[in-house]
């Protein structure tokens, strides 16, 4: 709901503040006095395109701020959160326009782009008159529309969740049968690699190993001969007897040398013990170093096997066995992805036939609504002076997408015998704004919280005619808001709140004006409206009348 609008330095508004309440709110004025420059300020700050020269003469820039109060479950919050701002109850839209024509938005003081404000602007505020191009005259609204009006809100679920099932199911076989086409170019080239890959059989780490083990066969050879000579200068014919000797010969005599011979004797038993474990560690490094020499042959055959396949499919040695994996799982795909596509299909035969029958039901209701739809509208058209026009909604096949396979438009003939043709063709800005106020008055309830304004809905009707237009307006604005721009005494009347519209000249410089007309002066300003600047008892004595209707 629009709680307030702010103006500052637009066209002929030097600063306007004005508070709009719930219910019917009324503008009335003389033409000429500003009406359309509010709506053209209104429209500025939500977003939409409008004129290009906004800022009054001799300001450096225009600014609108527009002050909007969000019940608990309203769109705008949906809106609000998908593009990361703060989602509270009342919303700030403030909007400037420089001398130079530069544009700067702001939602709850956060800078905002101006594709954003007219998001939100979808979502609060419904705009009808006679340059209307977002209501009726956009045919990809229609759908909308009646599918509010039939109320339908289950079988759209339905129909959008079959139709992201069947989406989901036509990805998964055209990735299926993609990734199989790719298999298929490389499947020779897969089953002769994975047959060398499985005759070779690498494992990981084993390069590292075969080149250890080379290496050290390769050496032995070189070193094996002095190991042998040196573990023979050991042993018995070497130090081992040598010392052995020594031994004996210092043992026999030690008990005449007064223990002089003690040390040395307790030195050589310690050097025969250490000698001993050198003859056990060398005779072990001689035993690593025994080998046949065709294991030679065998150990670097196979690392050289190993190291060419890897250079062939260029991964590291360590990774062959990865590598092998990996194409045997693609072999593995291939052979069972047959089956596997066969079974997709079959499951995205069954998501189409669902999203069929979803669509189909859907389409029923829309049909079957279509004709109470025309009915109710065209009772509401006779009390509206159209009472020779024929509203028609047509349902032709369109594209299928998540809504169905319809494409709905509404049509209208506006005089017998003549053809009809789309709303925007056939029908005036009067006609189009009266059209969308039966359309309205059949939807009543479902308007979600929207603030509608109607520009001038009365144009071209009086008496009866305009009567039936304001009650229907008030109908309206019972449940919700609505802005109604009239020259109309009847449709004012009706207003739970009225405002006029006036320009007034200071100083050589025009400026436009709003002010709430009191309850005590109603009386006068319809009376105006009646009969002009010269108001009568007469006039007066009928917009008692009116405003007691």
């Amino acid at each position: 709901m629009l709680r307030a609008l702010d103006i500052r330095d637009i066209l002929i508004i030097d600063h306007l503040e004005i508070a709009f309440q719930p219910g019917l709110n009324v503008l009335t004025g003389e033409t000429g006095a500003g009406k359309s420059i509010l709506l053209d300020s209104l429209g500025f700050v939500l977003g939409w395109r409008g004129r290009a020269e906004l800022v009054r003469q001799g300001a450096e820039q225009g600014e609108v701020t527009a002050v909007f109060e969000l019940p608990k479950v309203h769109p705008a919050r949906h809106v609000l959160h998908d593009v990361g701002l703060p989602v509270e109850d009342e919303l700030i839209l403030r909007r400037v326009n420089t001398s130079e024509g530069r544009k700067t938005a702001w939602i709850n003081d956060r800078r905002v782009s101006g594709e954003v404000l007219r998001r939100l602007s979808d979502t609060l505020v419904e705009l009808h008159g006679q340059h209307d191009d977002r209501g009726l005259l956009n045919p990809r609204g229609h759908r909308d529309l009646l599918d509010e009006f039939a109320g339908v809100e289950d079988e759209r679920r339905v129909t959008r969740q079959a139709w992201s099932a069947a989406r989901e199911a036509r990805r998964v076989v055209a990735e299926t049968e993609a990734a199989l086409q790719a298999v298929r170019e490389e499947e020779e080239f897969l089953r002769h690699a994975v047959a060398e890959l499985d005759a070779l059989s690498p494992e990981a780490g084993e390069d590292g190993d075969l080149d250890t083990r080379r290496r050290q066969m390769q050496a032995a050879e070189k070193i094996r001969t002095d190991i042998t000579r040196a573990n023979a200068l050991m042993g018995e014919q070497g130090a081992e007897a040598a010392l052995s000797e020594a031994l004996r010969w210092l043992d026999a005599v030690a008990e005449h040398a007064n223990g002089t011979l003690d040390a040395p004797l307790a030195a050589l038993n310690r050097a025969m013990i250490e000698l001993s474990e050198a003859q056990s560690g060398v005779e072990a490094s001689l035993e690593t170093l025994d080998f046949d020499p065709t294991e030679l042959e065998q150990v670097e055959e196979r690392l050289f096997a190993i190291r060419a396949l890897a250079r062939k499919h260029n991964e590291a040695p360590d990774d062959l066995a990865d590598f092998g994996d990996k194409l045997r799982a693609k072999l593995a795909a291939l052979d069972a992805g047959d089956a596997d596509l066969a079974t997709q299909k079959k499951a995205l035969k069954q998501a189409e036939a669902d999203y069929e029958q979803a669509a189909q039901k859907l389409s029923n209701a829309r049909h079957e609504a279509a004709g109470r739809l025309d009915t109710a509208i065209m009772a509401e058209l006779a009390p509206l002076k159209m009472e020779r026009a024929v509203f028609a909604t047509e349902i032709t096949p369109g594209e299928a997408g998540p809504d169905g396979t319809d494409a709905v438009a509404f049509t209208v003939a506006t005089n017998p015998g003549a053809p009809s043709g789309p709303l925007n063709k056939i029908a005036s800005g009067g006609e189009l704004s009266r059209f969308l106020l039966a359309l309205k008055v059949c939807l009543t309830g479902t308007n979600a919280g929207v603030t509608m304004i109607f520009d001038e809905i009365d144009r071209g009707v009086g008496g009866a005619t305009a009567d039936a237009v304001g009650r229907r307006l008030a109908a309206l604005a019972d449940k919700g808001q609505v802005l109604v721009v009239t020259h109309s005494p009847q449709v004012a009347a009706r207003g739970a709140h009225h405002w006029r519209v006036m320009k007034q000249v200071a100083e050589d410089v025009t400026l436009s004006t709003v002010i709430p007309v009191a309850k005590a002066d109603r009386v006068d300003e319809i009376a105006r409206m009646l009969a002009g600047d010269t108001i009568t008892k007469e006039a007066r004595a009928a917009a008692k009348a009116l405003l007691q209707g």
